[in-house]
C-alpha cells in the first residue's frame, strides 16, 4: 500500500465512524479561533488586493467570503485562506511547524457551504485535514523547514483531505486527491525574509490547490500514488527521506487536533517563548521599561533565522522580530495587533529598547525543537540587578492552552471591532454550537 492509499484510507473512514465528542470540541475550538484570524485579516491589504484580482469569480457561486460577499468555491477558499493568516494569529501543529486551520477550514468550509453540508460533516472534514496534513508535516520535519514554508506546502493535504471527505471520495480517489495536491505543494520560506505580501498567499493558495485537486478526483482525475515516498518524490525531493511508517503509527489511536496551540500573541510563533518570559520576569520583579539596560534572549536556532530581523521597517517585518516584540511586551504589557502601527513602528522609545535586545542560539534548546519551543530570557537593570527565567513552553501550547474561555476572549478581541459585537456574539454562539443540525451559511460577517 502507497503512503497516500494509507493516510487516505484512514481519511474516508472518517465520513461515518465514531469520532469522541472531546475530539468534535477541540475541532470546533479550531474552527473558533481560525474565524478569529479570518476576521481582522479580512480587512487587510492583502486580502483587499487579492480580491480586486479575483472579481470575476466573485458575487456569485455558493461560497461566501468572510464578511458575507458569495464567491465561487475556489476563490473563497483562496481568499478565505489567505486572510485567515494574514493577521499572523492563526493556530500552530508545533511538531509539523505548520499553521493547519489557515488552508484547512477555508476550503472546509468553503466547499461545504457550496454542497450545504450540515455542521457535523463539516467539523470530520477539518478533523481529517487536520490529521492526515499534521502526519506529513511531521514526517517532514525539520530538514523540510529550512527552505520551506510549510503551510504552503503541508497545507495542501490539510484542503484536499478535507474536501475529499466532503465529496465523499471513496479511498481511491481520495488517494489520489492527496497524491495530486503533493505536486501543487510550494512555498519559499526566503518569500518572508524581507517585506512582502506572499506568506499569507501561500495559505491561500494551499487551501484553493487542495480544494481543486479533491475536485479533480471526483471526476476521476489520477496522480502518482508513489509520490510521496517514490525515489523522486516528495519526501526525497523537500526533505530528508521521512520515515512515513512512524507518523502512521498511532493515526487510529491519536488525534493531533486535541494537541494544536492556539497563538495568545498577533506575531510569529517563534517570538512567544521569549514574550512570555519577558513578561514573566517583568511581573514578578516590577521592572519598567525604561529600568532596563539589556536583554539577552537565548532561544532555538530557526526562531533567529526566520524571526531575528534586528531593524524591522514594516508591520509584516516586524511581526517576525523578536526585538521589536519583546520590547514590545516590556513597554506595553502585551503583543496585541496594535503592536504593528505604523506609530509603535515609529517610536523612538522602543526602538532605544529593542537596541538593547541580543540573541543567541541555546544548543539544548535548539536540538529540542520542533517538540519545545522554549527560550531563555535575562534582563539586566540600570541599577546594576540582573534577573533571569527559562520560558520552556509557550502559553497557548497544549502543555499550557488557552482555556474555552480565553479563546473565546481572543475571538471577541479580534472579532468585535470589525462585525461589532453583536453580529460577533451570534457567530461565535453559532461556531461552538456546530453540529449535525448546523447550517453553515450564516457563518459570514453579514446577515
Amino acid at each position: 500500500m502507497y503512503i497516500c492509499e494509507a493516510f487516505a484510507r484512514y481519511g474516508s473512514g472518517l465520513i461515518d465512524q465514531a469520532v469522541p465528542e472531546p475530539v468534535f470540541h477541540h475541532a470546533r475550538r479550531a474552527v473558533v479561533d481560525w474565524y478569529a484570524a479570518l476576521i481582522p485579516g479580512s480587512v487587510m491589504d492583502v486580502t483587499d488586493k487579492l480580491q480586486a484580482a479575483l472579481v470575476e469569480e466573485l458575487d456569485s457561486g455558493g461560497a461566501r467570503l468572510a464578511l458575507g460577499r458569495s464567491a465561487t468555491t475556489r476563490a473563497a477558499a483562496l481568499i478565505n485562506g489567505t486572510a485567515s493568516h494574514a493577521a499572523e494569529v492563526d493556530d500552530i501543529y508545533k511538531h509539523a511547524i505548520y499553521h493547519p486551520g489557515a488552508p484547512t477550514i477555508s476550503a472546509a468550509l468553503a466547499l461545504a457551504q457550496r454542497l450545504k453540508a450540515n455542521g457535523e460533516d463539516f467539523l470530520r472534514a477539518v478533523i481529517a485535514g487536520y490529521e492526515i496534513s499534521t502526519r506529513i508535516g511531521r514526517a517532514m520535519g525539520r530538514d523540510h523547514y529550512k527552505f520551506w514554508h510549510n503551510t504552503g506546502t503541508v497545507g495542501v493535504f490539510g484542503s484536499a483531505a478535507a474536501a475529499a471527505l466532503l465529496l465523499r471520495l471513496k479511498p481511491n480517489e481520495f488517494a489520489h486527491a492527496l497524491a495530486t495536491a503533493a505536486t501543487f505543494a510550494a512555498g519559499l520560506q526566503q518569500a518572508f525574509k524581507m517585506d512582502s505580501m506572499s506568506k499569507p498567499l501561500h495559505s491561500g493558495r494551499a487551501a484553493e490547490a487542495g480544494l481543486l485537486a479533491a475536485m479533480g478526483a471526483a471526476q476521476g482525475m489520477t496522480g502518482s500514488l508513489d509520490v510521496l515516498e517514490g525515489e523522486f518524490g516528495m519526501g526525497r525531493a523537500m526533505s530528508n527521506d521521512p520515515n512515513w511508517h512512524e507518523v502512521l503509527a498511532d493515526i487510529n489511536e491519536t488525534y493531533n487536533i486535541c494537541s494544536v496551540t492556539f497563538k495568545n500573541h498577533a506575531c510569529c510563533g517563534h517570538t512567544f517563548a521569549p514574550i512570555d518570559g519577558a513578561l514573566a520576569l517583568q511581573i514578578q520583579h516590577g521592572i519598567e521599561a525604561g529600568q532596563v539596560k539589556r536583554v539577552v534572549v537565548s532561544t532555538y536556532r530557526p526562531a533567529l533565522d526566520v524571526a531575528g530581523n534586528p531593524q524591522p521597517s514594516t508591520a509584516a517585518e516586524a511581526r517576525f522580530s523578536i526585538p521589536f516584540v519583546v520590547a514590545t511586551a516590556l513597554m506595553h504589557g502585551s503583543v496585541r495587533l496594535s503592536a504593528f502601527s505604523d506609530e509603535r513602528l515609529a517610536d523612538v522609545g522602543l526602538r532605544q529598547l529593542m537596541s538593547k535586545v541580543e540573541l543567541d542560539v541555546d544548543p539544548a534548546f535548539n536540538a529540542a525543537f520542533p517538540g519545545q519551543r522554549a527560550a531563555r530570557v535575562l534582563i539586566e537593570t540600570l541599577d546594576g540587578k540582573t534577573v533571569e527565567a527559562v520560558q520552556p513552553t509557550r502559553k497557548g501550547d497544549p502543555d499550557m492552552p488557552l482555556t474555552d474561555t480565553e479563546l473565546q476572549e481572543k475571538f471577541d478581541e479580534l472579532v468585535g471591532p470589525v462585525l461589532g459585537s453583536s453580529r460577533a456574539a451570534f457567530i461565535s454562539q453559532k461556531l461552538w454550537g456546530l453540529d449535525a443540525k448546523s447550517t453553515l451559511h450564516e457563518l459570514c460577517g453579514s446577515e
